[in-house]
C-alpha cells in the first residue's frame, strides 16, 4: 500500500515536471508562428501600400494629361470639320490664255519670179501686218517648292504650251505664175499666221501666297508659219524669256497676265519670227 501511494506520487511529480517541461516549448512554438504572421502580414501590408501608390499615380498622371487629351480631341475635331486648304496643297495649273503681239519685222514674201511663165511665187506679194493677236493654252506642271533644296518658298515648274498668232487675213496671195494667170490664183486671199509651240523652265516665288509673280530665265520655242517661206520650209526653233504674275482669286481660280520675248537665231529662209508678246491667263490648280 505505501509502495503505491510511492508510485502514484512519483507518478504525478513526473506528470506534473513534463508538464512544466512542455509549456515553455509550446510557448515558444506559438511566438514563432506569430512571428511568420506578423511578417507575412507586413509584407501584406507593404504590397498593399504600394498597389496604393501606384493607382495614386495612375489618378494624378491622368488628372494632369486630361487637359492635353482634351485639347488633342478639339484640334482633331477642328481638323475634321476645317475644309481642306486649296492654296497650298495644289501646285498645277492649267490655263487658257491670249493677247496681242508684235512681230521685228512683218511677215511677206522673199521670192520673185525668176524663170519663165510657170515659176510660181509662194508667200504673199504685200506683207502682212507685224501686229497679231493669239490664244492658246498652257499646262504649269510643278516639281518642287524650295528649288531643288536652295530656297523655300519657291517653286520649279515645267511650263507646256501652244498658241496660235494671227497677222493678218486679206493679204494678195503670191500664189500665181509669172504672167499673174497661169495658176488661178491672182490676187486671192491667203492668211498670216503662226503656231508656236513651248516648253519652259518656271521659277515660281512665294509659295503659299495668293499672289506669286514668276519668271522664265530661258525656254524652248518651236515656230510653225503659215504660209510657207520662199523654200516651202516652215518650221523652225528658238528662245522665249518672260515673267509674270498669277493670283490666286478663289479657291484655286487664279488669273495672270504675262509679257515673253522670243527669239530665233535663224530666219526661216528670210522669215522672222522674233518678236514680244503681252497677254493675260485664266487658270485652274489642281
Amino acid at each position: 500500500m505505501t509502495f503505491n501511494k510511492t508510485k502514484l506520487a512519483l507518478s504525478i511529480a513526473a506528470a506534473s515536471l513534463s508538464v512544466t517541461m512542455i509549456a515553455p516549448q509550446a510557448q515558444a512554438v506559438d511566438a514563432d508562428a506569430l512571428q511568420v504572421q506578423m511578417q507575412q502580414m507586413a509584407a501584406q501590408m507593404k504590397a498593399m501600400q504600394a498597389e496604393l501608390d501606384r493607382v495614386k499615380a495612375s489618378a494624378d498622371n491622368a488628372a494632369a494629361a486630361a487637359p492635353k487629351v482634351q485639347e488633342l480631341d478639339q484640334w482633331m475635331a477642328s481638323v475634321k470639320h476645317t475644309p481642306e486648304a486649296t492654296t497650298s496643297s495644289k501646285d498645277n495649273v492649267v490655263r487658257v490664255r491670249g493677247g496681242w503681239g508684235v512681230a521685228d519685222q512683218a511677215r511677206g514674201s522673199n521670192l520673185s519670179p525668176t524663170g519663165g511663165a510657170g515659176d510660181p511665187l509662194i508667200g504673199t506679194k504685200t506683207p502682212a501686218s507685224q501686229d497679231m493677236y493669239y490664244y492658246g493654252a498652257a499646262f504649269d506642271y510643278n516639281i518642287n517648292n524650295d528649288l531643288f533644296g536652295f530656297h523655300d518658298g519657291t517653286s520649279f515648274q515645267i511650263e507646256f504650251g501652244a498658241e496660235y498668232g494671227n497677222f493678218g487675213n486679206h493679204q494678195s496671195s503670191g500664189l500665181t505664175g509669172n504672167n499673174g494667170v497661169a495658176y488661178g490664183f491672182n490676187n486671192s486671199a491667203v492668211l498670216v499666221n503662226q503656231l508656236r509651240i513651248n516648253a519652259s523652265p518656271k521659277i515660281k516665288f512665294m509659295h503659299d501666297s495668293r499672289l506669286r509673280p514668276w519668271l522664265i530665265p530661258v525656254g524652248l520655242d518651236i515656230n510653225i508659219i503659215s504660209p510657207p517661206s520662199g523654200s516651202v520650209t516652215v518650221m523652225n526653233t528658238g528662245m522665249n524669256f518672260g515673267g509674270g504674275v498669277d493670283y490666286d482669286i478663289w479657291r484655286g481660280i487664279i488669273i495672270g497676265v504675262d509679257g515673253r520675248y522670243h527669239y530665233t537665231p535663224q530666219t526661216i529662209n528670210g522669215v522672222n519670227t522674233d518678236g514680244f508678246t503681252l497677254g493675260g491667263s485664266v487658270g485652274f490648280k489642281f
